[in-house]
Order: structure tokens, then C-alpha cells, then sequence
């Protein structure tokens, strides 16, 4: 079989830069151009409603409430990867209020159960999103949600916001029943975008989030809306800011260097 002579040079090259030894592998990512953003959900949607929410059921326990609810959700996802005894977002968050609740001694309602789990569906996009989706589809970067949340929640949240439009579709790790920040969710942003780990960016909420990025080799920027502290984990995200629109920042600078 004759190799011509383009496709004989794009092997040869990526044989090089596979034989590259770790440090000029980081080179050659640094060099290389950003062509997509994975986020996390909470980079684009403010969850300050549900903590809202819970105050106004519970006044002057709203906060304690939704911390160990926050706090159970974490625990229950990272013990069912571990257990391999998977169940989508939805069902882990209801799972996690029920047992806060029961936890506080609080009586909850069905109804006021429903109202509470309802805010994961309608959740508004922070202020400085539109704006910033505008630009990266402006700059043809592409864009999906690499997210703990099941697909329904993704499509409810995108729909009650009006923002279909800019985003592939739904890297939900109900793909591959497997929460961040395991390996094999992070896998499906090259899988799901059809590009080198180092061509996408990833823009995490939680610092965990943007150390298991970062651990799983993405370019990462930590999107630090809560002005939270850096995570002792032997890694730092590439970037931090503290909205959303500090991504075109990153980009500005990585690929011009590019």
C-alpha cells in the first residue's frame, strides 16, 4: 500500500512527539493550540438558589442544610465509583438531601422535597456567562458540559437559560457510569470532542474537580467564583479566575503563544 507523501509526514510527526520525553511533552503542549472548553456545570449556573431555597424552608438552617447535603452528594458519588454501584446525578443528590434531612432531624415534605430537588433543574447561568459563550463560539472554540449531572439536568438547566445553542452534546458521566474525578470521566472529553487531551481546555468550579483535571493531563483553568483555597494535592491548575470570562484570558495567552 502506497502512503502518500502529507499523510507519510503527519505519521512521522506524530511518532516524534510520541517519543518525546515527558518534559518536551509539556512543551508541545504548551505550543498547541486550545480548540475546545469542557466545564463543569457550576461554571456556567449559579447554585446560590439552592441554598436560597433551603433557608426559606428552614430558616436560619438553610446554610447548615446545604452544606452537609453538598457535603453527602460528594460522599455518595466518590463511594459509588469506588463500589462500583453507579446511579445518575439526580438520584445521588435526592439520596444525599434525604439523608441530610434525616441527619438534622428536619421534617421534610414530599413537596417541599420536590421544590428543593426542582432548583438543580432550573438553575440561572451566572451574569458573566452569555457574554463569554458568545465570544468563544466568535473564536470557534468549541464548547460541552463535562459534568457530574445527568443529561436531563443539563438539557433542563440549558433550556430554562435559553443557551442550547452553544454547546455540544452532554459529556455526562452517565456515559461511562463513572463521577469525576475518575480517569474515565475525564476521558470523555478526547473521546467526545475528537481531539488531543492538550487541544482542550478545562474549566473546573471546584478546586477537587480542577485537581483531578489537571492530575488527568487537561490544560485547566479553576474557575474560582467562591474565592476558595488551592487544594494540597501536588498539582496547580494552569489558571485561576474568578469568572468565567477569565477563560478568554487563558485563551489569549495560550494560543497566541501557540
Amino acid at each position: 500500500m502506497r502512503i502518500k507523501r502529507r499523510e507519510f509526514i503527519s505519521l512521522l510527526s506524530a511518532t516524534a512527539i510520541t517519543a518525546l520525553p515527558l518534559s518536551e511533552h509539556l512543551a508541545v503542549a504548551k505550543t498547541t493550540r486550545i480548540k475546545a472548553i469542557a466545564v463543569d456545570a457550576f461554571v456556567v449556573f449559579d447554585p446560590r438558589p439552592i441554598e436560597q431555597c433551603a433557608e426559606e424552608l428552614f430558616p436560619g438552617r438553610g446554610t447548615e442544610l446545604t452544606s452537609l447535603w453538598r457535603t453527602r452528594q460528594f460522599e455518595y458519588t466518590w463511594l459509588r465509583r469506588i463500589g462500583n454501584h453507579y446511579k445518575d446525578f439526580w438520584q445521588v443528590t435526592e439520596d444525599a438531601l434525604n439523608n441530610a434531612v434525616s441527619e438534622m432531624r428536619l421534617p421534610l415534605t414530599k413537596a417541599e422535597c420536590q421544590r428543593l430537588m426542582g432548583k438543580y433543574e432550573t438553575l440561572p447561568p451566572w451574569p458573566d456567562v452569555p457574554e463569554t459563550l458568545s465570544e468563544l463560539r466568535r473564536r470557534n472554540i468549541r464548547i460541552a458540559f463535562l459534568s457530574n449531572f445527568s443529561a436531563a439536568m443539563l438539557h433542563s438547566n440549558l433550556a430554562a437559560a435559553k443557551l442550547e445553542e452553544y454547546f455540544e452534546p452532554h459529556l455526562t458521566t452517565d456515559r461511562v457510569d463513572a463521577f469525576k474525578p475518575s480517569p474515565v470521566a475525564y476521558q470523555m472529553g478526547p473521546d467526545g470532542f475528537a481531539l488531543e487531551l492538550h487541544e482542550i481546555g478545562f474549566a473546573a468550579f471546584g478546586s477537587w474537580d480542577a485537581v483531578g483535571a489537571k492530575w488527568f493531563g487537561y490544560p485547566t483553568i479553576w474557575v474560582n467564583r467562591s474565592n476558595r483555597h488551592w487544594e494540597n494535592l501536588d498539582v496547580q491548575s494552569d489558571a485561576t479566575t474568578s469568572n468565567f470570562r477569565g477563560t478568554l484570558d487563558f485563551l489569549d495567552e495560550r494560543n497566541c503563544a501557540a
